[in-house]
């Protein structure tokens, strides 16, 4: 006979309060994230930003900053950042926010979580997501009477791949042919073409089979 597993309730009721507890006690984004303008430190984990991130920290701003000064926070707006624009000019990147959900604890309500449809480079790569690295001071809030011209994307088309480099090996004998030859370093870097216009029929080969024997001589 199965003994009957015996329920502990005043057991369980406590471990569901220290699990209440601890969840109550985790800092808040606004104590986790908050910074020292004058140390550059982060109070809660005592972490000094980056020397780099010392200019935009001073100068830019972070996305809440940004949404807390907007009409419904900012839903339906277009917000880019300022690494997107210097390593991607032509192609713009940026977030349009569909959902926040603001830390009402936080000084000036300036923390919390969005989400929004991410554009990367012209080109929409998601569904609504959560936007992550809120917390970054480079975050730049797109014009209303811009936003349409900020938009506008034509997608430059790439040409084909049509030559590649040799492998290391195989350049280096042909390389070495070419030096044998007298040619020395007068001759053009050896490339691979992708793309060989040839008829591989059996005149083709029959053809080759010839030069070959001609160049060889005939076996005694």
């Amino acid at each position: 006979m199965v003994k009957k597993k015996r329920v502990r309730l005043i057991a369980e009721m406590a471990r569901k309060v220290r699990a209440y507890r601890a969840l109550k006690n985790q800092p808040r984004e606004s104590q986790k994230y908050a910074l020292d303008y004058n140390t550059m430190t982060r109070p809660h984990t005592g972490k000094i930003l980056p020397i780099l991130a010392w200019q935009d920290a001073r100068r830019e701003n972070r996305l809440f900053s940004l949404l807390s000064g907007l009409r419904l926070f900012g839903v339906g707006r277009l917000f880019t950042r300022k690494s997107w624009l210097t390593e991607h000019p032509g192609a713009p990147s940026y977030w349009q926010v569909t959902k926040v959900k603001v830390d009402y604890t936080a000084e000036n309500m300036d923390h919390g979580r969005a989400w929004g449809i991410l554009t990367h480079k012209g080109k929409q790569v998601s569904e609504v997501k959560e936007i992550d690295k809120v917390m970054y001071h480079d975050w730049r809030l797109v014009p209303k009477h811009e936003e349409v011209q900020f938009k506008l994307y034509y997608p430059v088309p790439e040409t084909p791949t049509r030559y590649v480099s040799y492998p290391p090996l195989l350049r280096a004998m042909i390389l070495a042919q070419r030096q044998k030859a007298g040619l020395g370093k007068l001759a053009e870097e050896p490339i691979l073409p992708l793309k060989r216009d040839v008829l591989l029929s059996k005149d083709y080969f029959r053809n080759r089979e010839k030069e070959r024997e001609r160049e060889e001589g005939t076996a005694v």
